[in-house]
């Protein structure tokens, strides 16, 4: 039985990525502050055998505190550094001092690393190590406080763990705009308007928790499959979006994420890919590998001629995923059709989201079909229907 250890777990994301683990059969460790929550969280797992999981109330920002975990679990197989807070105040950052600055920073950026190093003892081989920062470490959100700072040092704290500990599989999902109870706080709050956010993503709606729980539950079960290192921004294509027009609220409904995921590989020339792919009725999906066989200086059109023949086939709910080559060794003359080739993965991201039409590239340095298969069918299936415009690089 595989086991978990999860912050922030009483409520939000954390809540619902311990919901899709138990149910997965994982041993959950709770970590939380909030004792009462916490115990509900527990009590409410999946399972015949609930007594299985273990719920531990703790403040992250009590540094004593996270120094006894290793004490408390077993042998873990997957971290997850869920928890986090925002800063409330709405005040510019230069008035900001004090308690509720360095607070911030312990919890978001200081207890993640103290967790690893406090856990090492527990955790196995290859254990997973998911860092979840936030679209806010991407670009900046203002009257947030550290919050932005904090994220974006998260994602920085990941990679390096990632080129210090082999021995581990490290990865940092930035969810974008998620109906939590913090964000419904910040609504409530008048400091978030739901419209205008929504505006701003090119999918026309927020996230469920479920929906980055699924994100939890690929990154920390995939084993080999998920290149250390790897940052996932699941945000509804938020993140490549540079346009001033809104976006209309979304029409379509996502559909259940267990859907079975229907792939259809084309632009199979070396005839490398087609075990990839999975037949039957689902979600429909879109594998094209041409422009990977795409001489140099034509991956834009070949990116464009893919985007037309899926367009033609299918209106709205389905996925394209386009495999591009690594830029490494490239002619500096084709590197500028390459940069273009990438960007017009976010541009029809940004085109089709009211549709709920996704499409998303892996840019890979080698051609291996067997080993990209568990995070191409991730990215295609329904289980990553806020995955959207993302170029996603794999040594």
């Amino acid at each position: 039985m595989p086991s978990v250890l999860i912050t922030g777990a009483a409520a939000g994301i954390g809540r619902a990525a311990a919901q899709r683990l138990a149910r997965d059969g994982w041993r959950c460790v709770l970590v939380d502050r909030d004792g009462a929550a916490l115990a509900a969280t527990v009590a409410g797992l999946s399972g015949s055998e609930a007594s299985r999981h273990q719920a531990v109330e703790m403040d992250l920002t009590d540094v004593a505190a996270i120094g006894t975990l290793a004490e408390r679990t077993g042998p873990l197989d997957a971290l997850v550094n869920n928890a986090g807070m925002s800063d409330r105040t709405n005040l510019p950052v230069v008035e900001q001092a004090g308690d509720d600055w360095r607070a911030l920073l312990a919890l978001n950026l200081d207890a993640p690393a103290r967790l690893v190093d406090a856990l090492s003892p527990r955790l196995v081989a290859g254990a997973r190590v998911v860092n979840v920062a936030s679209g806010a470490g991407l670009r900046a959100i203002p009257w947030r406080g550290a919050y932005s700072a904090s994220k974006a040092g998260l994602i920085g704290l990941s990679r390096a763990l990632a080129r210090e500990r082999p021995d581990l599989r490290v990865s940092v999902l930035c969810p974008g705009f998620v109906r939590t109870e913090l964000v419904d706080r910040l609504i409530a709050a008048g400091r978030l308007d739901p419209a205008r956010v929504t505006a701003k993503i090119p999918l026309g709606r927020m996230a469920e928790p479920e929906e980055l729980a699924e994100a939890i539950r690929f990154l920390a079960g995939a084993d080999g499959a998920v290149p250390s290192g790897l940052l996932l921004p699941v945000d509804g294509g938020s993140s490549v979006f540079g346009g001033s027009q809104g976006f209309a609220p979304a029409t379509v409904a996502p559909v259940p994420s267990e859907t079975l995921l229907c792939l259809r590989v084309v632009g199979d020339v070396s005839a490398k890919w087609s075990a990839v792919g999975q037949h039957g009725d689902g979600y429909a999906a879109v594998l094209d590998v041409s422009p990977l066989a795409a001489p140099g200086g034509n991956r834009l059109a070949a990116v464009h001629e893919a985007a037309r023949r899926f367009a033609r086939e299918h209106t709205s709910q389905a996925s394209l995923t386009l495999v591009l080559p690594a830029d490494a060794g490239e002619d500096w003359r084709h590197a500028g059709d390459l940069a273009a080739a990438r960007m017009l993965v976010a541009t029809l991201a940004c085109e089709w989201g009211a549709r709920a039409l996704r499409v998303n590239a892996l840019s890979v340095a080698r051609a291996e079909p067997e080993a990209l298969a568990p995070l191409l069918r991730f990215m295609a299936g329904a289980g990553a229907q806020y995955l959207t415009g993302q170029v996603l690089p794999v040594a």
